[in-house]
């Protein structure tokens, strides 16, 4: 099966898929900023993706702004190998409040206070003294709002279960029982008394 066909059917609603970055040279025009990256071709998302290539369009905050949310990001929630085309979809949430000018202002203020912790541009920082200035302003309103959008975006979509291993729910698929998870064959079978007995009405 190829990656087309394997992307036919897309994410469940309200998740994002790697085919979502794609963006349209006129849309370029009307954008702060852009994300781009290369996926890896073996690894879990890449082989899912239309696209190794992938763009994000940032409309609000700006190149700097968006950079510096992406690698904040990852310094607070470091996973190896994790892409990041995952990590953007932080920036992408990040940019979609920043409609919003008191939280606008807020990422401003927030890069500001990185860099000047820095002594300069905190991006350009060694990631071991990047990690100890986000350590030293971790009550900072910028840092927590970018935690707090991590929590609730980092994990939740089709991406991050590839790459993380996981399903997703399991009730539309019929439940958990009879799709292999009752296989594991390096645990012995319970004894029947060990089972709780059949629930019935």
């Amino acid at each position: 099966m190829d990656r087309d066909t394997r992307m036919q059917s897309g994410p469940a609603s309200g998740q994002e898929s790697v085919s979502s970055f794609g963006i349209e040279r006129r849309s370029l025009l009307k954008t702060s900023a852009v994300l781009t990256g290369v996926l890896l071709a073996q690894g879990a998302i890449g082989l899912l993706a239309p696209s190794l290539a992938w763009a994000l369009e940032v409309k609000t905050i700006d190149q700097k702004q968006a950079d510096t949310v992406l690698r904040l990001a990852k310094v607070l929630y470091p996973h190896q190998g994790l892409e990041d085309a995952v990590y953007a979809l932080v920036v992408k949430a990040i940019d979609e409040q920043a409609a919003d000018p008191a939280t606008r202002q807020l990422v401003a203020a927030g890069v500001e206070a990185l860099n000047a912790k820095a002594g300069g541009a905190w991006l350009t920082v060694s990631p071991d003294r990047q990690h100890d200035i986000v350590a030293a302003l971790i009550t900072d309103p910028f840092v927590q709002k970018v935690r707090a959008t991590c929590i609730t975006t980092l994990y939740n979509n089709d991406m991050a279960f590839a790459h993380f291993g996981y399903e997703g729910e399991a009730f539309s698929k019929g439940g958990y029982l009879h799709r292999g998870f009752n296989e594991l064959k390096w645990l012995p079978d319970p004894s029947l008394e060990a089972s709780p007995a059949p629930y019935s009405a």
